[in-house]
């Protein structure tokens, strides 16, 4: 590894006040704000609001719902990774179930619950198929259905790249040995993955516990913590200081699951070698477990299919009458066209400016010997607990009166440092594993450190850096909590349009726009792999 040069603290020194202004600086003013009463500073709006009754059941249903989603949520995905991992259903289905879990992450949240309200609703498609309602869909029961739909994939993607770390021989030698099917399940497959399984619980609680978008479509009167904070603040009249104690508030359970997960690395198990074997043929266990898999992505995706069918129709359900009028509508618009326009650019520069600020953060934190440097990690850790509507409310807060405000610029900046954490994951295990000597062998041949970055280590790491891309170009396409605060008539986004034409009941407008972000991040996600791919096969 190179000394420390005057270029690393170039880089080095810009990032860390990149977050010190957009990330700690926002979350201090929001801490402090929330203890001003107007008279001076307190603990008095704690007070009020831990003595409103509405708002303490609007912790508890969030508390409710959130940890029912997380269990079910966690039993699914594994469900779904032992299916692929440790039976010998068909490659092809397979193949189905990994791509098919991930369609979710594609659509805005806030699209769910329509999905869902045109799906069981009186008249939804699935309503019509049953003959019947299944159950209410406003209320708990939605966002259940909802927070499932949008947890699950986050879900079973940590359980699947777990499932990948398991050597399963140790399943033949168990049997080998005598044990039990339940004996051996539990030693071979469960204790080894119980981390990834606490941190899928705790990452769909999280998830689930801050998501607005769900809960603004299907919440109906069942109030949850994220719907309390976008009334307080968009309300008639914005209550800031209270605002600020429920976002304080809604820190709590992320931070608390943070701790959780760290406790939870202790349980993982790391083997020497992974062996590669192909499992015991079990006919049984095959076709249950395949059922099973196809029943949970068919439900799953079933509930998006009336996106694709209700813009199509004249008048959805009344008038089923095929046309293309609503895409025409849409198309003709000027001003949806310019939100669809919107979008892309936010999350265009958002893909560029974030992978930049992240591969570099990266590089300084695995590539370097400059002090301060695990500073990085630190900063991903608050960037992976903070919510989006926290994030967004701080902001709002700190740069209320700024020329920042109002502008695409604070749009790509929030959506930046919220969705660090990932982007920087990627380029740090990436980084990590590449020969530590190639800075030193290419300083004694005359290059420069930047130069050794562009010509070697960059390269190598290209399929990385296209998945950073693709990762922020999609969560920017479809982030809601994030930005809802922050956008404006000039500055909105697909994701807010859809919230405001809510208001007016325009869903085949919703489905419309929702089809244009889930098409736009589907192309990305393809050309994506597609590049990653022809990355790999060119090495």
């Amino acid at each position: 590894m190179p000394k420390a040069k005057p270029e690393m603290r170039i880089i080095f020194i810009p990032i860390v006040l990149l977050f010190i202004v957009f990330l700690i600086l926002p979350l201090a003013v929001l801490f402090i704000r929330s203890f001003d009463t107007g008279q001076g500073y307190s603990v008095s709006n704690y007070l009020t609001i831990l003595a409103d009754q509405e708002i303490r059941e609007s912790i508890g249903n969030s508390m409710k719902v959130s940890g029912i989603t997380a269990l079910i949520t966690t039993v699914l995905a594994f469900i779904l990774a032992y299916s692929i991992h440790c039976t010998r259903i068909y490659r092809s289905l397979k193949s189905i179930i990994r791509t098919g879990i991930l369609i979710p992450m594609l659509l805005p949240t806030i699209t769910y619950g329509f999905a869902i309200m045109y799906s069981f609703g009186n008249q939804g498609l699935i309503t019509k198929i049953f003959g019947r309602n299944l159950f209410e869909i406003y209320g708990f029961n939605g966002l259940l259905i909802g927070y499932v739909i949008y947890t699950l994939p986050s879900a079973f993607l940590l359980i699947h790249n777990s499932f990948k770390y398991i050597d399963k021989k140790f399943i033949v030698v168990s049997k080998l040995m005598g044990d039990g099917t339940l004996r051996s399940f539990m030693n071979t497959i469960v204790r080894p993955l119980w981390g990834t399984l606490g941190g899928a619980f705790v990452l769909s609680f999280i998830l689930s516990f801050t998501d607005f978008g769900i809960p603004a479509s299907v919440g109906g009167t069942y109030n949850v913590v994220a719907t309390q904070l976008y009334q307080v603040m968009l309300g008639a009249i914005p209550d800031f200081n209270n605002g600020a104690v429920i976002a304080v508030l809604m820190l709590i359970p992320a931070a608390f699951g943070v701790v959780l997960l760290t406790y939870l690395e202790k349980f993982n198990f790391h083997y020497d070698k992974v062996t590669e074997i192909e499992m015991i043929q079990n006919k049984g266990r095959d076709s249950v477990l395949g059922l099973i898999s196809s029943v949970i992505l068919i439900g799953l995706l079933a509930v998006f299919a009336v996106m694709f069918v209700a813009p199509l129709m004249n008048g959805y359900p009344y008038d089923l009458t095929f046309t293309f009028k609503h895409f025409v509508d849409v198309f003709q618009s000027s001003d949806l066209i310019n939100v669809y326009k919107n979008s892309l650019l936010v999350a265009g520069l958002t893909a560029l400016v974030g992978t930049i600020v992240a591969y570099a953060a990266a590089i300084i934190n695995v590539r370097t010997p400059i002090k301060g440097k695990a500073t990085f990690d630190i900063l991903s850790m608050v960037t992976n607990t903070v919510p989006g509507m926290v994030l967004g409310l701080s902001y709002l807060l700190l740069f209320n009166n700024s020329s920042l405000k109002g502008t695409f610029t604070i749009l790509v900046l929030c959506t930046l440092v919220h969705y660090f954490t990932t982007p920087y994951l990627m380029a740090k295990n990436s980084l990590a594993k590449m020969n530590p000597s190639w800075e030193t062998t290419a300083e004694l041949l005359g290059d420069s450190w930047l130069q050794t970055i562009r010509r070697v280590i960059l390269p190598n790491s290209a399929s990385t850096v296209i998945e950073m891309i693709s990762y922020y170009f999609i969560n920017a396409m479809v982030t809601i909590s994030g930005i809802i605060f922050l956008v404006t008539a000039q500055t909105s986004v697909v994701a807010s349009k859809i919230k405001e034409l809510q208001h007016f009941a325009k869903f085949n407008e919703v489905f419309v726009l929702s089809i244009l972000i889930f098409c736009t991040n589907l192309i990305i996600k393809l050309l994506g792999d597609y590049l990653q791919k022809r990355q790999s096969n060119s090495r």
